[in-house]
């Protein structure tokens, strides 16, 4: 996984580990741009890891549509035009499969959820930061020459409320996916990037520096109060947090115009359901996107009552998912 020199290594801490680092950054990157003229007509998309959000962001993202942060504005990731005059516009095109091992390749240019560093470095209950997210967002804009954001987040399953107020005419999209599938990738992905971050302290700290707390050695569950299984090498750990977080997004969340549910299963299985999921987004043009449904044999059993619970709750998303 870790293909970085011992320089490269040292410039992502720098730019990632500190908080005066990160802060500072901003404040010059916005400065320097004028950012009067705000927009909001963009997308997010956040849900559990492993629910589709990566490749659902590569497929809007082909639309030469919206601009998103990528791998080339790592590592200064709170002043990616700054960073880009700085890298001479460095490009390494030449897609490798990422350190998921679930066949998504990846470049410099490719898409990808650095924007948590924006959130770990400013309070979102301090007033000022609603603002200052808006001027990160317009940044981002600026640097790629676009007028809409597509932002893929899974963190932001936990601040969705606040995303909808600051952009009430932006979509936000919440992929979901079959529970026990889901569960079970979820379940690998931990005990994979457990296992290299034994051989390796960089691919632990690179994790934590970017947020990334949904797996691995950095775990952090979104729900950890009165929970019946605490054991996160036990899939009805995940199966759990599967239930509880997309019922409370469902509860909250279903009768806001600017949410909507997206299953993985229809997704990959249905050119008018991404058809459908363009013209909602208003894209200009509509084109076809070759989705690929991961669908692995569970060897392990799952506990009957939080299965039937999850088994339950995701028939009542594919129902109420904006089409049929």
């Amino acid at each position: 996984m870790n293909n970085y020199s011992w320089l490269q290594q040292k410039l992502h801490q720098l730019a990632l580990s500190s908080q005066f680092m990160r802060e500072t950054t901003f404040d010059v990157e916005s400065s320097m741009i004028s950012t009067e003229k705000q927009t909001d007509n963009h997308v997010f998309v956040a849900g559990l890891a492993r629910s589709g959000t990566t490749i659902l962001l590569n497929a809007l993202y082909e639309s030469n549509q919206f601009s998103s942060l990528s791998y080339q504005d790592m590592p200064f990731i709170l002043a990616p035009t700054l960073w880009s005059k700085l890298s001479f516009g460095k490009q390494n095109v030449e897609p490798i499969d990422r350190a998921h091992s679930d066949g998504i390749k990846v470049s410099s240019t490719s898409p990808e959820a650095f924007e948590e560093v924006f959130w770990m470095t400013f309070d979102q209950q301090d007033k000022t930061t609603k603002e200052k997210f808006k001027i990160y967002v317009e940044l981002i804009n600026r640097k790629y020459k676009k007028n809409r954001y597509l932002s893929k987040n899974n963190q932001n399953i936990r601040r969705l409320e606040l995303i909808s107020g600051m952009f009430p005419r932006s979509q936000i999209l919440i992929p979901f996916r079959n529970p026990i599938q889901h569960s079970y990738s979820l379940l690998s992905q931990h005990q994979r990037f457990l296992d290299l971050s034994k051989n390796d302290a960089f691919i632990s700290n690179y994790m934590k520096w970017i947020g990334h707390t949904e797996f691995g050695p950095n775990y952090i569950p979104i729900y950890d109060k009165h929970l019946s299984f605490r054991d996160h090498l036990d899939i009805n750990h995940w199966l759990e947090q599967w239930f509880l977080t997309y019922q409370n997004c469902h509860t909250h969340l279903k009768h806001k115009s600017n949410i909507c549910f997206i299953c993985y299963e229809k997704l990959c299985s249905s050119k008018d359901y991404w058809i459908d999921i363009l013209k909602l987004l208003n894209v200009e043009k509509l084109y076809d996107f070759e989705f690929k449904e991961s669908h692995k044999t569970i060897p392990i059993e799952t506990n009957e009552g939080i299965t039937e619970k999850a088994s339950s709750l995701y028939s009542e998303l594919q129902d109420f998912s904006f089409v049929n």
